[in-house]
């Protein structure tokens, strides 16, 4: 690999990275509390409200148009708690329908934009490859400021803290590298050592996301394929394949010996 290849694979896998370090505890949370599909719904709502901003004349790269994409995901984060007080029952089919408003809701916005179906899909799976470094370093005292939080004050930050920290770490991942592997990030790790006993669950989800972003962008290079898509597919096939294995060892109840 040539020293222009590394120059790029290296602030992707870093995006990665970052992504990871917030996206791998709050996907436990969010497995556990059978709120799939919050993360998707919220970060493309924050990709509708970043179109909604374009389309009225804001610059793409201007800090109004990520404070319209932050300001929509916390809305939909305060709407998304306030529909788990009400309806708890019927949360997930709430969290769906507003995933496809938002979706269908970005395509009439682009409607009459020659290049709406391109830049639709730069959110969608992401630019993860052309990451600068100044995004790179504001996402990580972003991120370091969330892990403090998280891990610091889990048990006094609430539900709607917790849903608001949501949207925060949703909305930068999106800019960085796309809705899907804003999702694939955050539930594939989860999914995969959902089994493992509580002391080896979170190391070896880093380790699934690691080695998924790393398998995603060496393939990418090697036979030039869009690196987001292929990067999904890495993620799905370790985290498919450590689930497997772990079922494997346990095939009674995927537990660890000891563990309730």
């Amino acid at each position: 690999m040539t020293e222009l290849d590394l120059s790029i694979m290296w602030p992707a896998m870093l995006a990665g990275l970052l992504v990871l370090s917030t996206h791998v505890p709050l996907g436990q949370v969010v497995l556990s509390r059978g709120i799939i599909f919050i993360d998707i719904a919220v970060a493309q709502i924050a990709v509708m409200g970043v179109i909604a901003a374009e389309q009225f004349g804001l610059e793409a790269e201007g800090w109004t148009v990520q404070l319209a994409a932050g300001i929509s995901a916390l809305l939909a984060a305060l709407l998304f708690n306030l529909c788990e007080r009400l309806w708890p029952d019927i949360l997930e089919a709430l969290i769906g329908i507003a995933f496809v408003l938002a979706s269908s809701g970005s395509i009439l916005l682009l409607a009459g934009n020659p290049h709406g179906g391109e830049h639709l899909k730069d959110m969608l799976v992401g630019q993860i490859l052309w990451v600068g470094g100044d995004a790179l370093w504001y996402t990580a005292l972003l991120y370091v400021a969330v892990l403090a939080c998280w891990f610091g004050f889990r048990q006094h930050i609430g539900r709607v803290g917790f849903y608001l920290l949501f949207a925060v770490v949703v909305t930068a991942s999106v800019q960085l590298v796309g809705v899907y592997l804003v999702f694939a990030s955050l539930i594939v790790p989860a999914l995969a050592v959902r089994h493992c006993s509580e002391r080896w669950r979170l190391p070896l989800a880093y380790a699934i996301g690691i080695a998924g972003y790393a398998g995603g962008l060496a393939l990418s290079f090697v036979f030039d394929l869009p690196t987001g898509a292929v990067t999904v597919w890495s993620l799905a096939t370790i985290g498919g394949v450590t689930m497997g294995l772990i079922n494997l060892k346990y095939p009674r109840t995927g537990k660890q010996p000891g563990q309730a």
